[in-house]
């Protein structure tokens, strides 16, 4: 039989021990996991990075894979613990909208995980992830029913951040979802909403300055020329040659985009 495998998305970086931790947990309860490090690399605190994260490789995955995602700045307060399953996979996290992107997407369940006895004891007050996510996904891994876990729910938290806002005619108000390590400024417009960029001359205002070409690929332009772009994620997204978007127009995420087509 397929080993289960258990992919990890945190905060945590890797120069500390909380990651490495997280994977001692996890094989101490189910040896067999095939652990997969998706990214510790997120932001602090950055939930909308995450839920990007997760939106664009949960579907990738075999069915049965659980997810663990610890971008928590809640940790110790009164926030629940979640379980979703959707896609024929298994999400836990943080009520803290992370898992927002998956569940627009996706028909789904929500749990809150209430069963105390697949935690890890003591439980910290500021390591969640080690004491309650972390052996939550190995036991699911294992094989534990999701009803196990708590009741359903229907009023965990979701963001709204996946679709841009209609301010005008062909007038629309956006924000970065993601920049990556190149510098490219990955937008919150699904390229598939706006096919009209293709025929019709647009205008899409980002710091200060208006980008207004699209590209069919990174090297069709000058060497520092921004332009737009359909990314791999399915998104609008403002680049430039060989250079980082994201320091030429000293922007980061949530710094708003506007789009108009003329």
């Amino acid at each position: 039989m397929r080993r289960p495998i258990i992919t990890l998305t945190t905060d945590f970086g890797l120069s500390d021990h909380y990651a490495g931790a997280m994977k001692g947990v996890i094989l101490g309860i189910c040896p067999q996991a095939e652990i997969v490090d998706l990214s510790h690399q997120v932001g602090a605190y950055d939930v909308v990075e995450a839920a990007f994260l997760m939106a664009q490789t949960y579907r990738y995955f075999p069915r049965g894979t659980v997810h663990v995602v610890v971008i928590d700045p809640g940790v110790g307060t009164a926030r629940r613990p979640i379980l979703a399953d959707a896609a024929g996979q298994r999400f836990v996290a943080p009520d803290n909208g992370v898992l927002s992107m998956v569940c627009a997407r996706e028909k789904h369940k929500v749990r809150w995980i209430t069963a105390e006895k697949y935690f890890l004891k003591p439980v910290s007050q500021t390591f969640h992830g080690r004491d309650i996510f972390a052996p939550v996904g190995a036991h699911m891994a294992r094989g534990v029913a999701p009803a196990k876990m708590g009741k359903l729910i229907t009023d965990y938290l979701r963001l709204h951040f996946e679709q841009p806002v209609r301010t005008a005619r062909r007038g629309w108000t956006g924000a970065v979802l993601k920049i990556d390590r190149f510098g490219n400024l990955i937008t919150n417009f699904p390229a598939e909403d706006f096919p009209e960029l293709h025929k019709r001359p647009f205008q899409l205002s980002i710091g200060l300055e208006t980008v207004s070409r699209l590209a069919g690929n990174y090297a069709e332009s000058a060497a520092g020329e921004l332009f737009v772009i359909v990314g791999s994620s399915g998104y609008l997204e403002v680049s430039a040659c060989q250079a980082s978007a994201a320091k030429m127009l000293g922007c980061g995420v949530g710094a708003p985009v506007e789009l108009r087509i003329l």
